[in-house]
């Protein structure tokens, strides 16, 4: 599931590839853009907003793409088989001694100069250059009322955390998903989990949050194609997660966790958290705004 870290990780994917080559393909495969060809531009760059890319031509032009829930950059040299199947291919991008493809991905192309029509409505990136925990602290301190995982979703507050990062940075802050933002006892060091979280993240193949050393050590193996994040404490590789993907005890105290989806109609996602480790503090709706 494509967050902050792994976004990070494409990005560098496709600098190690592309940056500095001359394009000797160009193939946007969205109807909007089917006729517009970046052959002969040198790539600049890649740089990234959140879980938006921002891939960067000497032409003037950027190629915004965003991972949404299944998308990837895979890239390989010209030729090589792709490892996703080729109808949801929807940019190839190609050099004389790259091919970058990308699966499953919203993509737009605009002026480098206009970039903020696309990025600029978003939040500070945990992982960016303008990371600012005061701005945050602030945003997330705007909306009193809403549950704490759904604002922690919000890019336009603070741009980085997807779900997994959203459940794990609650139980790590001893955070009911369910309460209010008002009533989170110490909101600037949640921030500060989700900024330690994502930049403990960022390189490496797959994420860990628990600490968990065979885990890690996994994470750190080179070509590691290990995926699943539900392993338990038992598990040969170790357990990423401490709740996300679990329907088993707590790892810390042994309640039964929960499950829940969690969030606005249409754009609810699964949540998991610890009743034990994560006790509500919710209380009625006069109280959270007296409390604001």
């Amino acid at each position: 599931m494509p967050e902050g870290d792994s976004v990070v990780r494409a990005a560098r994917r496709l600098d190690e590839g592309l940056r500095g080559q001359v394009l000797t393909r160009s193939d946007l495969r969205v109807p909007s853009l089917a006729t517009r060809d970046l052959r002969g531009a040198t790539v600049l760059g890649t740089a990234t907003r959140g879980k938006h890319l921002l891939t960067r031509f000497d032409s003037g032009l950027t190629l915004h793409t965003h991972l949404k829930m299944e998308g990837r950059w895979d890239v390989q040299r010209p030729g090589a088989r792709w490892r996703r199947p080729w109808h949801t291919a929807r940019v190839v991008l190609g050099t004389a001694t790259t091919e970058a493809v990308g699966f499953s991905v919203l993509l737009d192309l605009v002026r480098t100069d206009a970039e903020d029509r696309l990025v600029g409505h978003l939040g500070p990136d945990l992982l960016g250059p303008d990371w600012d925990a005061p701005t945050a602290l602030a945003n997330l301190g705007d909306h009193p009322e809403r549950p704490v995982v759904e604002a922690l979703l919000d890019q336009r507050l603070l741009a980085g955390v997807g779900n997994v990062f959203a459940c794990e940075i609650c139980f790590l802050a001893g955070v009911d998903p369910r309460d209010p933002v008002a009533l989170v006892p110490d909101l600037a060091a949640l921030v500060a989990v989700a900024h330690e979280q994502l930049l403990a993240n960022r390189d490496r193949p797959f994420r860990v949050t628990t600490g968990d050393s065979r885990a890690l050590r996994a994470a750190r193996a080179p070509r590691s194609d290990y995926r699943s994040g539900a392993g338990g404490p038992g598990s040969r590789q170790g357990r990423r997660y401490w709740v996300y993907g679990h329907r088993g005890p707590c790892a810390r105290c042994g309640t039964r966790l929960r499950q829940a989806d969690l969030g606005p109609v249409g754009r609810a996602r699964p949540t998991y958290w610890c009743p034990s480790c994560q006790p509500p503090r919710r209380v009625t709706g006069a109280q959270v705004g007296s409390t604001a």
